[in-house]
């Protein structure tokens, strides 16, 4: 299972929300570039960039900072998401030399763009899916769907997503600990793998998820916990590696 250190990007600079609001987020560098530095030198094997405007203006904002830590590290596997809302934003990622693209909003309100994009780009799309007791929420969170989160993954099976991020909202930025119960329940409801993402706080967190990911649980990401330094990358990569 993979440790996957988040670095989301406001106004250029590395940031942490609460529960997703733009309004309540905390500096933790205005160097995005040497916090990648920061995670990739403590072992990560997969970062998770979010660019926060992005999602808000629904196109991307911090694009000119991915494309930068993406060339810097060439062999490491990124994964984006915010703003990704047409096949020429993923194009101008995937040339960049970023890995994976993460699909929230639009797959939502848009399946058929899935599709799309997984035909264009093999293996290369990821779907986020944000739920808050269940239910889907979109446009940065702003809103919330009826959608039930589990019956929408299983939408996306045929389509040849690699992954779906999924995050409990009431847990991000909380250190409350993770929802493993509705992450489990993602994992089951179809065979895409699932990264675990909201709530993740020390070690006991990822023992938890470590405990349930032969349902299909492929990473956990986190970002406050490891900022504020209540879980360290590396010795969670190692135990996430040694667990049987």
């Amino acid at each position: 299972m993979l440790i996957i250190p988040a670095i989301d990007l406001k106004d250029g600079k590395c940031v942490r929300l609460r529960q997703g609001r733009m309004e309540d987020s905390t500096v933790f560098s205005d160097e995005p570039l040497a916090m990648a530095a920061r995670w990739v030198s403590a072992g990560a094997r997969r970062l998770h960039l979010v660019d926060l405007n992005g999602a808000f203006a629904g196109e991307p904002v911090n694009g000119d900072v991915v494309k930068a830590i993406a060339q810097k590290y060439p062999e490491l596997p990124i994964q984006i998401g915010g703003g990704i809302r047409d096949l020429e934003t993923i194009e101008a990622y995937v040339k960049a030399g970023v890995s994976y693209v993460i699909i929230g909003t639009k797959a939502v309100k848009e399946p058929a763009f899935v599709s799309e994009a997984c035909a264009a780009f093999p293996g290369k799309v990821i779907v986020g899916l944000d739920a808050k007791n269940g239910l889907v929420a979109t446009d940065g969170w702003a809103e919330v769907s009826e959608l039930q989160a589990t019956e929408l993954a299983k939408n996306f099976e045929a389509d040849g997503v690699a992954a779906i991020v999924y995050t409990d909202i009431d847990r991000d930025g909380m250190m409350q600990g993770v929802n493993v119960e509705a992450t489990v329940a993602m994992a089951q409801a179809s065979s895409i793998p699932v990264v675990a993402s909201g709530g993740i706080t020390n070690l006991e967190d990822i023992k938890r998820v470590r405990a349930v990911a032969h349902h299909g649980i492929l990473g956990a990401i986190t970002g406050r916990a490891i900022y504020e330094g209540t879980l360290d990358v590396r010795e969670a990569q190692q135990y996430c590696d040694q667990a049987q």
